[in-house]
């Protein structure tokens, strides 16, 4: 049997099939949208009434509000320092690599002075001998890294340089998420250290870390937003994601200054533990990204200078 023959006014006039075939009628198309901006709406009430709790929560712990501010002040760093890229500013692949190497090197330095040190005063102030507090201390780094290996093998994302890694992520997780993760397993031990570091009773001398991490940081926002637009992502959605990435700072400051405030005997584990995951990203993702050019004498220089520069920062003003 032949088909009657359609106009193109009829062709015109068909509205497009659906996956299955059939067209739903206009008002039930209408009803869905509707349907789901209510859930849309439902949901962001949810995410502004638990974070207005949590807010609550916050600022009636003095220590966990202290934690939250330093955070919070890293993740502005890290939105400033993209600022440049919205603006077409573009760095030397030289440049960069020298920015990683300093952001090493204070990151190494706030493990040493503001984390790994004062871990095993406080272990030797709630009676632990030399040997034990090192032992506690020690065993809090290796477990600090061993959490980050853990992590990283089991979320999937990707680098920069050295592409995906972690687990076979799915078809519908765009890559654009692969990167968030790797930001996000890149910035969690610096607002973890961030909290400890309140946690721990010296004001100045967590001042100090904070003050370090967000110097870092202002470089690292420039560079993860180069990277990101070098990686092909529009400028806009570069500089997002960069800002986006410095927010898992205040939400680990904010986790590591709540779980070390509930017992003081946790302090020197979690200075441990957050000086342990530092060190894996640094090992880990930093330095072999900032050599991976064959810009080595660059990094290593930039390196000293941000190891000196946060070594400096605490032993003035801790």
């Amino acid at each position: 049997m032949q088909m009657p023959p359609t106009s193109p006014d009829t062709a015109l006039e068909s509205p497009a099939l659906t996956a299955e075939g059939v067209t739903p009628p206009a008002g039930r198309a209408v009803a869905l949208r509707w349907r789901q901006w209510l859930g849309l709406g439902i949901v962001l009430l949810g995410m502004v009434a638990a974070a207005a709790q949590a807010w609550q929560w916050i600022a009636s712990q003095p220590t966990v509000e202290a934690a939250w501010w330093g955070g919070l002040v890293a993740a502005l760093a890290t939105a400033l320092g993209t600022l440049p890229v919205l603006l077409s500013q573009r760095l030397s692949e030289r440049a960069q690599d020298t920015l990683f190497g300093f952001g090493a090197g204070v990151m190494l330095a706030a493990c040493a002075f503001s984390l790994i040190i004062p871990g095993i005063h406080a272990a030797r102030g709630a009676g632990a001998g030399a040997w034990g507090a090192g032992a506690t201390v020690g065993g809090a780094i290796l477990l600090g890294a061993l959490v980050l290996l853990w992590m990283e093998r089991l979320l999937p994302h990707e680098h920069f340089i050295k592409g995906v890694e972690g687990a076979p992520a799915s078809l519908t997780l765009q890559r654009t998420w692969l990167f968030v993760f790797a930001i996000a397993l890149h910035n969690l031990p610096e607002g973890l250290a961030i909290g400890v570091a309140h946690a721990g009773g010296d004001p100045l001398r967590a001042n100090a870390l904070a003050a370090g991490i967000a110097i870092q940081d202002v470089p690292e926002g420039l560079v993860v937003a180069m990277a990101l637009l070098a990686a092909g992502y529009r400028r806009a959605m570069a500089v997002g994601l960069g800002m986006a990435s410095g927010l898992v700072e205040p939400v680990g400051a904010v986790l590591g200054a709540a779980v070390v405030s509930a017992s003081a005997s946790l302090l020197p584990w979690g200075m441990g533990f957050a000086a342990g995951a530092m060190l894996f990203v640094i090992s880990h993702e930093i330095i072999p990204e900032s050599h991976r050019k064959g810009h080595e004498a660059w990094a290593t220089g930039g390196l000293m200078v941000g190891f000196v520069v946060m070594m400096l920062l605490d032993t003035a003003l801790g």
